[in-house]
C-alpha cells in the first residue's frame, strides 16, 4: 500500500467507521470476533489507522457500547418522543424505526442479539444492556399508558411488544416488512381494551 494511500485513508477514517466495523464483526461472529487486525481487514485498511481514533481494544469496545446506547436506544426514543401525534402512532413510528434499514451499516438484526449474547460473558456488558432494555421497555410502557392501559397492563404490553420485536427478527426467513406488518398486527390487539 502506497504511503500516501495509507495516509489519506488515516485520515479519512472516523471513529464511527471504526465502530461501524467493530460492529459487523461483532454481528458475524460475535464477541471474539471483536479483532483490530480483522476489522481493519475487513475495511481493507492498515490496523495502524486505528490508533488514530482508539488507545487499544478495550477502548473500541466502550465506544461501541456507548454508541448503541445513544444512537439505538436515547437516539430513537428521541425520534419518536417528537411525533406530536398519538401513542398508536408513535408506536407505529417507533416499529417503523425498528424494523427500519438503520443498522445495515453495523451490521443488521443480528447485531442486536450479538450484544445480547456477549452480555451472557462480560458482567459490565450485561449491566449496559439491562440498562438499556430497561429504559426502552420504560419508554414503551410510557406510550401504552399514553394510550389509556393502567400501570400494570402498559407493562405487560410493553413486554410483549418489546419481545416480540426482538424475536421476530431472529426468526430464519425474517423479512423487515414481514416483521413491520407483523408486530403491526400485534400492536393492534394490544391497543384492543381486551387484549
Amino acid at each position: 500500500m502506497p504511503y500516501g494511500f495509507s495516509m489519506t485513508k488515516k485520515n479519512t477514517l472516523k471513529a464511527e467507521d471504526w465502530i461501524r466495523g467493530a460492529f459487523r464483526a461483532l454481528g458475524a461472529g460475535g464477541p471474539q470476533a471483536i479483532r483490530v487486525e480483522a476489522i481493519a481487514r475487513n475495511m481493507k485498511v492498515s490496523k495502524g489507522s486505528f490508533y488514530w481514533h482508539f488507545r487499544d481494544l478495550g477502548t473500541l469496545k466502550v465506544a461501541m457500547l456507548e454508541h448503541w446506547v445513544d444512537i439505538a436506544t436515547f437516539e430513537t426514543i428521541a425520534k419518536v418522543a417528537q411525533k406530536g401525534e398519538g401513542a398508536y402512532a408513535q408506536l407505529l413510528s417507533l416499529i417503523a424505526l425498528a424494523t427500519g434499514d438503520q443498522s445495515a451499516d453495523y451490521g443488521g438484526p443480528r447485531v442486536e442479539a450479538a450484544i445480547r449474547e456477549w452480555a451472557r460473558t462480560e458482567k459490565s456488558v450485561a449491566q449496559i444492556v439491562e440498562e438499556v432494555e430497561a429504559a426502552r421497555l420504560d419508554f414503551v410502557a410510557s406510550l401504552f399508558l399514553k394510550a389509556g392501559a393502567d400501570g400494570e397492563a402498559s407493562r405487560q404490553k410493553a413486554r410483549l411488544l418489546y419481545g416480540a420485536m426482538i424475536g421476530l427478527e431472529q426468526l430464519p426467513g425474517s423479512e423487515p416488512e414481514q416483521v413491520r406488518r407483523d408486530l403491526g398486527r400485534l400492536l393492534e390487539r394490544l391497543l384492543d381494551n381486551r387484549a
